[in-house]
């Protein structure tokens, strides 16, 4: 089945109109309840892009979101997180429930000019994940996250001072570092799905560096990684730094190391042979690669065999 093309909706005005919602009360941010917003009559997959960002708390929504490869059903204190320019798809049914609650909050990047926050934004990896994982929060959690947006709501409804940008830059910067904090928790505490993510990397590495592909295809990396984990780059980064404390980059050269060693102990072959043999163009590039992950070079290591 073929995908719809994205609607791209530029600003947060538009949105209110499209959604039949007043105009917003000020141009660049805007929460909304979710129980305002205009019921959708159209069943199937609806895609979007934003020119903005959108922070999301939905409950009860009979529908499915798809970002990236992932899909998920709304549930009870389910976040997420829509950066500019990202497609996102939502999948309307026929019994879209009449309980649906939950806020959204949607700011625009004009609105971060002259703050920190315009470039660290950056830092927060859950708006980059093309392929996407919900936050799940309980209930404490989400009673911090409904309290940020109440006082990011009461803010703007108030009268706009020189004070009001940094006031609620202030506490989007605090929403996004409990975002953080939950996420890494989420990582922590679903260890099963977690773990089987480490599993799996497991087996595609020593795959890849059991195979004979190596000479033709050259080193794994960590796209090629990523995408048969049918994850994002930059998730699988996260998870692992929060589960091993090592980046997707380590693991691929703990596996190359550790292939290295076996046929420098267990071969006569050269050391440009196992190179070449491990996706290496260049010897020196594997010396160098193996003396910086072991303190030995090549030779050394195979020397202490004798």
């Amino acid at each position: 089945m073929i995908s719809p093309p994205p609607v791209r909706i530029k600003t947060i005005s538009e949105f209110h109109r499209l959604k039949g919602l007043p105009k917003p009360e000020h141009p660049l941010i805007s929460v909304i309840n979710i129980e305002d917003l205009k019921k959708v009559p159209e069943i199937g997959l609806v895609n979007s892009i934003f020119d903005f960002y959108s922070v999301s708390l939905k409950r009860n929504c009979d529908a499915k979101f798809k970002y990236g490869q992932q899909e998920y059903d709304f549930d009870e204190g389910t976040m997420f997180f829509v950066s500019p320019n990202q497609v996102f798809g939502v999948e309307h049914r026929k019994n879209d429930s009449e309980k649906r609650s939950g806020w959204m909050l949607l700011f625009h990047p004009d609105f971060l000019w002259h703050s920190p926050l315009a470039k660290t934004i950056k830092q927060y990896e859950y708006f980059d994940y093309s392929v996407h994982e919900a936050l799940f929060l309980s209930d404490k959690e989400e009673n911090v996250m409904n309290h940020i947006i109440q006082n990011i709501e009461q803010e703007y409804h108030s009268n706009i001072d020189k004070f009001s940008q940094s006031v609620i830059i202030a506490q989007l910067e605090l929403l996004l570092t409990y975002s953080e904090r939950f996420y890494e928790r989420q990582f922590l505490t679903r260890k099963i799905s977690n773990h089987q993510i480490l599993d799996r990397l497991e087996e595609i590495l020593t795959a890849y560096f059991n195979s004979d592909n190596l000479i033709e295809s050259g080193l794994p990396t960590v796209q090629n990684i990523s995408e048969k984990l049918n994850v994002s780059t930059n998730y699988l980064s996260s998870l692992l730094k929060v589960l091993t404390g090592q980046s997707t980059q380590h693991h691929i050269h703990n596996k190359l190391i550790e292939k290295a060693k076996e046929r420098l102990s267990t071969t006569e072959l050269s050391i440009s042979e196992i190179a070449y043999e491990l996706g290496f163009e260049h010897s020196q590039s594997f010396s160098k690669l193996f003396k910086n992950k072991t303190n030995y070079s090549p030779s050394d290591f195979r020397n202490s065999f004798n």
